[in-house]
C-alpha cells in the first residue's frame, strides 16, 4: 500500500509553518533606495524573517555566518535569500519548528546556506497558498490538489543548500513549475533528501546534487513532462531514486521524465531512517511510472535490485525506455515485477550492460522501440530491511562547496541540459563532498 503522504504532510504544513511565518510587525530594516537593495542580516535586520518581511521585488537578503533559530517565509516575488558562507550560515529548527524555509512566491532563489533540525522540511517550495499568502489547507489523502484553485508556483531555484536532519524532506517542491534544484546536499531525512511532486508541464531540472543517508535519496511523485534528473549522486540511502505514480494525488500518473548520467550506488545504508514501505537495497525504483527515459546511469552495489519496475495499485508501468545503463555488483540488475492486474507494456531496453535480469532474457525480448510485455518468471520479494535510526541521529554532512560568485545573479529558471551532463558518470562522482560507504553502515 502506498504511503498516504497527503494526510500527513499537507495537514502538518497548514498548521506548522512555525514561528516567523505569520503576520509580523512592520520593521524599518530595508536600506533606502528606489531600486533593488541588499538587506543584510544581522546588519540591517536582526532576523532573516524581518529581512524577508521588509524585502521588495528584486531585493537580496544576504545572511552572515551564525545560527538562526527561526523559520523563514518568503512571500515576496523576485527575492533572493543567500548566505555568505554555506557551511556557517545555519537556519536551525532546534527540533521544535516545522519548516525551515518556505517559498510561496514566484521567482525566488534560496542559496548558499544550511537548513537543519526541522520537524517537517528543510526547504519547501509550493503554490499551495491561501489568500493571505500562507500555506493553505489541502488534501486529506482522498481529495486531490485543485490546480485551478492553487495554480503552480512559477520559477524557483534552490542552489548550494545543505539540508540535513529534517524529519521529512530536505528540499521539497510540489505544485511548482519551471525551477532548478542544483548543487545541494541532503542527508538524514525519513522521506527523501530531495522531492519533486504534483506538477504537469513541470520543466524542472534536478542536477549535480548529493543525497545520502536518507530513506530515499530522490523521490518524484506525479511530476511529469519534463523533470530532468541528471548527474546526481544518490548513494548510501535505503533506496537511491524513486519514480512514483500515486492515484490519490493530482496529475496521476507520473510520466515523461529523464533520469540520466546519475551515480546510483550502494543504497543499503543501515544507519538511516526506515523507508515507509520497508524498501531497502534498491537503486532505482519505478512504481507505476510511464514514458520515462532512463539513460546512461551507473547503478551499482545493491543487494536487492539495481532497477526495480513495478505497478502502483492499478497503475501499470508502461513505455519506459532504459538505454545505455550499466549495472555492477547488484544482486539483480533489473527486476520487472508488475502485477497481473496492471502488467504494463512497451517497456524497452537498449545497449544496457546488465548481467542478471528477472525474468531472465529481458535484454533479448524487450528491444527498443517496441519493447515487450510482462514475462513469466521467478517471484521477487523485498528482502528484510534492517532497523533504522532516527533522522536526528544521522551523521552530520562534510563541508560543502560554496556557490560561485558568478551564480549570485543567476535567474531562478531551469537551465538547458548539455550532452556532457547525461553521459555515464564516473564511480566517484561528487565523492569528495560525500561521506560515502567508508563510514559505518
Amino acid at each position: 500500500m502506498l504511503i498516504r503522504r497527503g494526510a500527513l504532510l499537507l495537514l502538518l504544513l497548514a498548521i506548522a509553518v512555525a514561528g516567523g511565518c505569520g503576520p509580523q510587525p512592520e520593521v524599518e530594516v530595508r536600506p533606502p533606495g528606489d531600486g533593488p537593495v541588499t538587506i543584510t542580516v544581522p546588519g540591517h535586520a536582526a532576523t532573516i524573517q524581518q529581512a524577508a518581511d521588509a524585502a521588495k521585488p528584486g531585493d537580496t537578503i544576504q545572511v552572515s555566518p551564525g545560527v538562526y533559530g527561526e523559520s523563514v517565509a518568503l512571500k515576496t516575488p523576485d527575492v533572493t535569500l543567500r548566505g555568505t558562507d554555506r557551511n556557517a550560515v545555519i537556519i536551525d529548527g532546534g527540533g521544535l519548528r516545522g519548516n525551515g524555509v518556505v517559498v510561496t512566491a514566484p521567482r525566488v532563489t534560496v542559496s548558499n546556506l544550511t537548513v537543519r533540525g526541522f520537524n517537517l522540511n528543510g526547504v519547501l517550495v509550493t503554490g499551495l497558498v491561501d489568500e493571505n499568502g500562507g500555506l493553505a489547507s489541502g488534501s486529506d489523502g482522498y481529495r486531490r490538489l485543485d490546480p485551478k484553485k492553487f495554480p503552480p508556483l512559477q520559477n524557483f531555484a534552490v542552489r548550494y543548500v545543505t539540508a540535513y536532519n529534517n524529519a521529512l524532506y530536505g528540499i521539497y517542491a510540489f505544485d511548482s513549475q519551471n525551477g532548478v534544484i542544483e548543487h545541494n546536499y541532503a542527508s538524514g531525512h525519513s522521506k527523501s533528501g530531495i522531492y519533486v511532486g504534483q506538477c504537469d508541464d513541470c520543466n524542472i531540472v534536478v542536477r549535480n546534487n548529493i543525497a545520502e543517508y536518507n530513506a530515499v535519496g530522490y523521490e518524484q511523485a506525479n511530476a511529469s513532462n519534463v523533470v530532468s534528473v541528471v548527474r546526481n549522486r544518490f548513494a548510501d540511502n535505503r533506496v537511491g531514486l524513486s519514480l512514483l505514480s500515486d492515484f490519490q494525488e493530482a496529475y496521476v500518473p507520473q510520466r515523461k521524465s529523464m533520469i540520466a548520467g546519475n551515480l546510483i550506488a550502494d543504497n543499503s545504508a543501515k544507519k538511516t531512517p526506515e523507508q515507509s514501505e520497508g524498501r531497502f537495497g534498491i537503486g532505482l525504483d519505478i512504481i507505476g511510472g510511464q514514458d520515462n527515459e532512463i539513460a546512461r546511469n551507473l547503478i551499482a552495489g545493491h543487494p536487492a535490485a539495481g532497477i526495480l519496475i513495478s505497478s502502483s495499485d492499478d497503475i501499470a508501468p508502461t513505455d519506459n525506455r532504459l538505454i545505455g545503463n550499466v549495472g555492477q555488483e547488484n544482486e539483480i540488475d533489473l527486476a520487472y515485477v508488475a502485477t497481473e492486474r496492471a502488467p504494463g507494456s512497451g517497456n524497452c531496453l537498449q545497449d544496457n550492460e546488465f548481467e542478471v535480469t528477472l525474468p531472465t532474457g529481458l535484454d533479448a525480448s524487450w528491444a527498443c522501440p517496441q519493447g515487450g510485455a510482462k514475462l513469466p518468471g521467478e517471484k521477487w520479494s523485498q528482502p528484510g530491511a534492517p532497523r533504522g535510526v532516527s533522522f536526528r541521529d544521522v551523521q552530520e554532512p562534510p563541508e560543502q562547496p560554496q556557490q560561485p560568485e558568478d551564480l549570485n545573479a543567476a535567474e531562478p529558471e531551469p537551465p538547458e541540459i548539455s550532452t556532457k551532463e547525461t553521459r555515464l558518470p564516473a564511480a566517484d562522482l561528487w565523492a569528495e563532498y560525500a561521506h560515502g560507504s567508508t563510514e559505518p553502515r
